[in-house]
């Protein structure tokens, strides 16, 4: 009897044991390494709350900042989508596994440039509101196939034609109409002319690289820069099936940067 006892205590242990363990919290996924790149116009700023967000929840997060922009002094004339990219790599050479990739605007360019030399080092490329190029062209290209962007008549060029200013009075409704006013001061606060030669620079791709890596788009639903009906037509182009889109203007890293950091951390996980 004593024995059946022990045998009926000893099954119920271990149930309880079981149990628990099914119920225990699951380990959270793997870190990931995010690199973060910025759009004309801007600089590392602008990812300051997102890579925050990325950074509590365990991540690394290497945000690069464009020769000539911020408190980069390379001249403009010396400038090219090369440099650009070539600075992306560098970055990426100190992280000790693969990235994910994140660009914006002019940083999509950057992106897929980057993808097409080093694609083992990409684990994914996120393109945030960002230019999405097919082998053979350059950001003009796609920026003067955009009949909805309001960009284009706000641009006044150098004398020189080296750099491109935004008209003042335009910058924040162009790029944050739905942003805060302290997001709108911190934007003038840290305006730059935007050096010009990198948006001729054209892309050359191939399947065997840039087509390797994975892809997701982030689309920003009331852009006026890079209008979403551009954003589908390169989404189609390159035949992205991940898609999400934020309701936001074409910064959702200063308007929505919550909502922005969850699903770039969703993105992460899958």
């Amino acid at each position: 009897m004593n024995k059946t006892i022990t045998m009926l205590l000893s099954a119920v242990i271990i149930s309880i044991t079981a149990g628990c363990g099914n119920n225990a919290k699951k380990p959270d996924a793997a870190p990931q390494t995010y690199v973060l790149v910025h759009g004309a116009w801007q600089a590392p700023y602008v990812w300051d709350s997102v890579q925050s967000h990325l950074s509590e929840n365990g991540n690394k997060v290497i945000v690069v900042e464009l020769p000539g922009h911020g408190a980069d002094t390379t001249p403009a004339h010396l400038l090219s989508l090369d440099v650009y990219r070539d600075k992306v790599i560098d970055a990426i050479s100190a992280a000790d596994s693969s990235v994910i990739l994140v660009g914006h605007s002019l940083g999509g360019m950057v992106i897929t440039h980057v993808a097409e030399k080093i694609p083992s080092k990409i684990r994914k490329l996120v393109y945030v509101g960002a230019f999405l190029p097919s082998s053979g062209q350059a950001l003009t290209d796609l920026a003067y196939a955009d009949p909805d962007s309001k960009l284009g008549p706000l641009l006044t060029p150098s004398a020189d034609q080296l750099t491109l200013d935004v008209k003042r009075d335009s910058l924040t409704w162009l790029f944050i109409q739905d942003g805060s006013e302290a997001v709108k001061q911190r934007v003038l606060d840290n305006y730059r002319a935007e050096p010009a030669i990198p948006f001729t620079g054209k892309v050359t791709l191939t399947q065997a690289n840039f087509g390797a890596v994975e892809k997701v788009y982030i689309r920003t639903l009331r852009d006026i820069v890079i209008s979403p009906g551009l954003q589908d037509k390169m989404i189609a182009g390159a035949g992205i099936k991940e898609i999400y889109s934020v309701n936001t203007s074409h910064s959702p890293f200063l308007s929505q940067p919550g909502e922005l950091s969850e699903l770039l951390l969703k993105i992460g996980k899958q």
